[in-house]
Parts: C-alpha cells; structure tokens; sequence
C-alpha cells in the first residue's frame, strides 16, 4: 500500500473478537505481551519508507497492552536508526475479576489528538473498527462532536476498508465476474472528504474491482438493523447512496448520523473450559445405524455429559470411489476437566477402530484438548470510562466523552416482515422458473458473537422488489431449517437493494466456543445463494449496467 501510491494514512485492523482471547491467554503467560507482534514484523519492512514519504500508520495491534506496543515501535525504529513519533491510546481495558478480558469499544477522539500532536504511529487497543478512519478524518477536518453526518459518513468508510480486500473483490458472491477472477484482490483506499463523503478506490494495477455490489457486499457484513451504532455517532446505514465515479470508484453520499447512545459496548472474554474432537468416516451403507453405533459407543466410554454428535452426509449413492462414497461424524467433547476432554475422549474414539462398525477410521490420530473462550457482550456508561490519549511527548490528555447522547433503540425497532403484496407485484402471479436463489442476489454473512448475520441483495430493482416480499422471516426457515427455532430479525435496506437477517444464538456461545462446521457464519450467505427456488422469469440475471461499466 505505502509503495503502490499516494497514502495520507495506513490503517491495520488486528482485532476480531476471537484475537482478544488469544491476547488474553498470552498475557496470562506473560505480562509483557498482549500484543499483535505480527504488527512489528510487518513494520520492520515499511516504517523507513513509511516516515520519508509522509504516511502516518494508524492500529489497533496494541490489542490489551498499547503502552507495550508503543514502547516496541519506539525501540524497533531506535534500531533501524530512523526518528519516530508514536502517539497510542488508552482506557479500554476495565477491571472485571470475572473475566479474562473486558475492554470497551472507544471512539476516534483519541486517534484525533494523537495524530494532532503530530504522531507518525498511533496505536490503540480495543477501538471500533471504523475508528481507525475516522480519526484522522477528525484530525483532518477539525470534526466537533456534533458534526455527527461528517462523523456517519467517516464510519461508512471505516466499516469498509476494516476488512481489506472484502470490498476489492474479496469473499464476493459473483467473484467470477471480476476481470482477475478476484484472484489477487487489491486492498481499499477511502478519499474521505470535508463532507464525510468519500470514493471508495484502489492503487491502480491492482487486482480485483471496486464495484457498487463488491462495496454493496461489505456494507452488508457484520451489521444489524439500520441503526449502526457507535462510540461517537450512530450512523444511518439506510440512508447511504453508492453510485460509480468512473473505473474501480464508487463514490459513498447521503450518509446521516445522530447522537450516539450514552453507553459503549464491552466485549468480554472467559475461558470456558476445554475442547476436542474426533471425526469417524462412515463408508457405504448404513450410514445412520453405523453412526447411532459410535454414539453408544462414545457415551459409555467417555459419559454423555458435553458430547456433541454432528452426521455430515457428504455420501454419495453407488459411488465410484471411497470418499464419494463417505460419510462424516464429528464427535465434539466440552468439559472443564482437561483429562477428561484431552486424551481420555480422542483415545477413546481411537479404541473403536476394531471394535465398532465395519470400516471404521478417522480422520486424525489422537489429540490433547485445547482451551476454547466464550464471548459476550455488555455496556458500559461512556463517562465511566478513561478514555486517555498519550501524545507522543508523553502527555497524557483526556478524552471527553460526548455531551451530546440518545437512547439506543431497541433491537427489533426496525425489523420489518417483508411485503408479499411487492412480490407479487413483480410475478405478477407469472411465470417462474427453478433455479438457485443466487442467479438474481448476492450475500455476505458473519459473526457476532454468538449471533449470526446474513446480508442479501438484489441485483437490479425489480429483484429487490421481488426479493423484498419474498424473503421473508419465514420463508428463510424453510432455506435455512436451523434457523428456525431461533429469534431471527429482518431488516430492509432499500437504497442498498438489501435486507439483512439478525439469527441470534446461530453459533451458541460464540466463535472460539462454537462446535458448528462453519463456526464465523462466513459461509451462511453462499448456502442461501445455493438453494432451489421458483424465481420470477421477467427479473433479470447479471450485473448492473453501473456495475458492467465500472468493472470494464
């Protein structure tokens, strides 16, 4: 990025909620650490050229110890002999002696004063996502904090360059549109302007494309109702217009904000004991008596108490092959005891080889348990947190919090159930044709916590008329059964040509925790894409015509 072309600001988003458990259990070991060190190997290449050609570096790799992290850039640049400045912010971690880790999600201000100060490297520990950006937009653009649009539209930005080349092309449902074949993605780069509007573009050369859809595609990820809410703003996801500004631009317009809630959200990490699994190969027939055999076998041998028991019927009939012709069982232990979870359960599993259905094996040799972590989620008032900035003359200056704040809305506050009467407006009760769901809309899904979100589009404006009345609550039940029993809100976002699914409780008690084949939800919105519906015949296929342009 720093040799590709004109940079003010590089940012690097190390923190997903999963790595502050891992910086949780380093710290444990040692309290030195709880930083992301590949940040500084990544460094030691590019802060010479980064500092002669004027490209300040702003992260979140302090992760729980930023002081630490500041110290190791101080000392790495004493080593290769080049003078910088490094500015980082503190006041995240709280104290809870019930947690591994708790850390609130603070705001940009910090980033601000820092940069203001002059800092060459501003490091941070757990800030929102979009804070990275819109800091230096702060310290750009001198932002009060009721220039709360300025502030959405700097949020939209930042939501979108956090996950690199998602938006380039990346991870994208119609990646075999893209001229390379999304194969070697470029990363984003945000013109942010006075505004808060911005053109989202990449370093000429690079791969991949910045398209209305590859952009559609990350507004959608990781996201719940319209109302985005942040540390310093809330940002109206509902109001935000994209449209092309010539090859690889997509110029982001309209955004509104309003006052931020009084709280900030508390990401809190536990260890939650120990974890294991063993996965038999189930050949030929039988696959459903072979499999109810393990079950009897495992629970007398290891008890029933936190065994998990998931048949994936990848087995195909009169099959060529043995793998075509497998099934798979994944055998799960959960325990608090290490013993118990560790070689007690896989040798177990192992002992059956002989002893148990004709067939029988593995996919791996017997493994010691690992810890795994639980994720929640918690608030926090805001003025009860020190948010501090340390300046890179070693000043410490603290950071208000807003003056100016709204209760946050309830989270089914905007869920809507979806119009049969527009579908039908499109069919017109007409002629369909069977096919899969993703010939007419794109989706991105993900994680949150131990909830899932799942973001769909439409490519054109009648299929987002279609797709509105269609895809209903309901009808994503019959898609996707395992949603059923769960609380699932629905909310549409029209200038996006989009509605976005909230399934909570989809991956239990989190990520790290989770026992389910796909354990982030990534691969939630391709399974949707995947299945056979009856799609209106008159709605066309293909990209937008915007999007054809552009991506030429």
């Amino acid at each position: 990025m720093i040799d590709g072309g004109d940079l003010d600001v590089l940012t690097g988003d190390y923190l997903a909620e999963l790595t502050m458990l891992i910086l949780g259990r380093d710290r444990m070991r040692d309290p030195d650490l709880g930083y992301a060190k590949t940040f500084l190997r990544q460094l030691e290449t590019c802060l010479g050229t980064a500092l002669d050609r004027g490209v300040r570096i702003v992260t979140n790799a302090g992760g729980l110890n930023p002081a630490g992290l500041a110290a190791a850039v101080e000392a790495l640049a004493g080593r290769l002999g080049v003078p910088v400045r490094v500015g980082y912010v503190e006041g995240d971690a709280l104290q809870r002696p019930d947690a591994l880790t708790a850390n609130a999600y603070l705001g940009a201000f910090g980033i601000a004063a820092c940069l203001d100060a002059g800092a060459d490297v501003v490091v941070t520990g757990r800030v929102t996502d979009a804070s990275l950006v819109v800091g230096p937009a702060i310290a750009r653009y001198g932002w009060g904090r009721d220039a709360f649009d300025e502030l959405a539209g700097a949020t939209v930005a930042g939501h979108l360059l956090e996950c690199g080349a998602q938006v380039t092309g990346g991870n994208f449902s119609f990646f075999t549109e893209l001229p390379d074949g999304a194969r070697r993605p470029g990363f984003p780069i945000a013109e942010v302007h006075p505004d808060g509007s911005a053109v989202l573009t990449k370093h000429p050369g690079t791969g991949g494309a910045v398209t209305v859809e590859t952009v559609t595609a990350q507004l959608l990820y990781e996201v719940g109702g319209p109302a985005y809410l942040g540390p310093d703003v809330v940002t109206r996801l509902d109001s935000v217009m994209l449209s092309p500004d010539g090859p690889d631009r997509v110029r982001i317009s309209g955004v509104r904000g309003t006052p931020p809630p009084a709280t900030l959200k508390v990401g809190v990490n536990n260890l939650g004991g120990f974890r294991n699994s063993m996965t038999f190969v189930l050949c030929g027939l039988d696959i459903e008596a072979k499999a109810a055999l393990v079950r009897g076998q495992m629970v007398e041998a290891v008890g029933k108490e936190g065994l998990e028991f998931t048949l994936a019927r990848t087995d195909h009939p009169d099959a060529v092959d043995t793998e075509a012709a497998s099934a798979l069982l994944h055998v799960h232990l959960r325990d608090t005891d290490r013993t118990r979870a560790g070689r007690a359960f896989s040798a177990a599993a192992v002992e059956l080889a002989l002893a148990s259905y004709p067939g029988c094996t593995l996919t791996t040799l017997p493994g010691d348990a690992t810890p795994y972590g639980v994720f929640t989620a918690d608030t926090v008032p805001q003025d009860e947190v020190s948010h501090v900035a340390v300046l890179p003359g070693g000043e410490r200056v603290p950071i208000a919090p807003p003056s100016h704040t709204v209760p946050a809305p309830p989270p089914d506050g905007e869920a809507s159930p979806g119009d049969a009467a527009a579908a039908d407006a499109v069919t017109g009760h007409g002629p369909t044709r069977r096919g899969a769901l993703g010939e007419l809309v794109g989706a991105r899904s993900g994680d949150k916590g131990g909830d899932a979100n799942l973001g769909v589009w439409a490519r054109s404006d009648d299929g987002y008329a279609w797709l509105r009345g269609w895809l209903t609550v309901e009808r994503l039940a019959e898609l996707l059964p395992e949603t059923a029993s769960l609380v699932v809100r629905r909310y549409e976002l029209p200038n996006l040509r989009a509605v976005n699914f909230v399934i909570e409780g989809l991956l239990g008690a989190g990520v790290a925790a989770s026992t389910r084949f796909d354990p982030q939800a990534k691969a939630l919105g391709e399974l949707l894409r995947s299945r056979l519906v009856d799609l209106p015949a008159g709605v066309p296929t293909g990209p937008p015509a915007a999007d054809r342009e552009t991506a030429a």
